[in-house]
């Protein structure tokens, strides 16, 4: 599968990072107790329907926003652009494809672009935002996990190369990837991508979509994984433990993730690697079993079947049909053996 590795060099436009992710949630209050006292967000600004957080480094206003709704979906997932120049340039691109691209006012965000990608993942970029205290240094404001910034989304696709080559396009780099051998063929079944340096800012996986299997936030150590369960089980927050800790193969980090109140899925991580210079993209077996966890055991099955699905899109069956190797068949397996 060496076409993973096509990079452009000069893309369109200049796209820095993941940014920030925007939820509809039923119970407000609910959610921004679960985001600031356990995963140790700091609230930027709110109103009766809105919550705008940030992590303890952020410089930028907001990275989760949470907004009072009938029913739990993603409204969109943001991406930073160097400056203006480069919105622009952007709705030109996507203009001229024929894509419905909006030059939009957003709160507390400078010149604001929404598009759709090549699998209906509806996209806000902006290249500024109103700048906020970084609170790095101010420990007496540090509670529950610490959370320090956002750094990535995972996203289920129905079609995992159309979603990739819309990327590429763009110059993202894909640092590994994940294939399923399927009547004696390799087929993509996962890309990990990233435009900042380190394994990825976007990552796209096979199963029904599009929908947001997860974001994700960086933690300062591993003594915050720790402190993250041990504040979930005072708070009450314990079922909603969804996996680990554990050790991913794919980028090597250590993590844990949650849902939320509303069942939104949230990783916390730290310790995977840089990913800057031109070199090959790491390939992964879908069966091999310390690709997604290199501890041993794998994720449940409702890891792979159960996602927040986006505003005003339908999600649509994968094109690849392919058993995922959940917790269940493995336990099957072992019980068979």
């Amino acid at each position: 599968m060496q076409q993973i590795d096509e990079i452009v060099s000069l893309p369109p436009f200049n796209v820095t990072r993941a940014s920030h992710v925007v939820l509809h949630v039923r119970d407000l209050a609910a959610s921004k107790h679960f985001y600031t006292e356990l995963i140790g967000l700091v609230v930027s600004d709110e109103d009766e329907h809105t919550v705008w957080l940030r992590g303890l480094e952020e410089r930028g206003h907001h990275s989760l926003v949470l907004r009072k709704g009938p029913k739990p979906e993603c409204t969109r997932i943001g991406m930073r652009m160097h400056s203006d120049d480069d919105i622009k340039r952007a709705f030109d691109y996507f203009s001229e494809r024929g894509a419905d691209a909006r030059l939009v006012d957003v709160p507390w965000q400078g010149l604001t672009l929404h598009v759709n990608d090549s699998i209906g993942v509806p996209l806000e970029f902006c290249a500024t935002m109103t700048p906020c205290e970084r609170m790095l240094k101010r420990y007496d404001r540090y509670r529950g996990a610490c959370a320090q910034r956002l750094d990535h989304y995972q996203l289920q696709a129905s079609d995992v190369r159309s979603a990739w080559r819309f990327y590429q396009q763009l110059g993202f780099r894909t640092s590994e990837y994940t294939w399923s051998e399927l009547d004696g063929k390799e087929q993509l079944w996962g890309v990990w991508m990233q435009r900042k340096g380190n394994p990825h800012d976007i990552v796209f996986t096979n199963g029904v979509g599009p929908r947001l299997h997860h974001f994700a936030y960086t933690l300062p150590d591993s003594n915050d994984m720790i402190r993250a369960c041990d504040v979930a089980g005072a708070l009450g927050y314990a079922p909603q433990l969804e996996r680990g800790p554990g050790r991913h193969g794919i980028s090597g980090a250590l993590f844990l993730y949650f849902r939320d109140p509303d069942g939104h899925r949230i990783e916390l991580f730290n310790t995977h690697y840089q990913h800057i210079d031109l070199e090959p993209a790491i390939g992964w077996d879908l069966a091999d079993p310390q690709r997604a966890d290199q501890w041993g055991l794998p994720a449940q099955n409702k890891w792979f079947t159960e996602a927040t699905t986006f505003a005003n899109v339908t999600p649509q069956p994968p094109a690849l049909r392919v058993d995922p190797p959940d917790l269940e068949r493995f336990l099957a397996m072992a019980n068979d053996a």
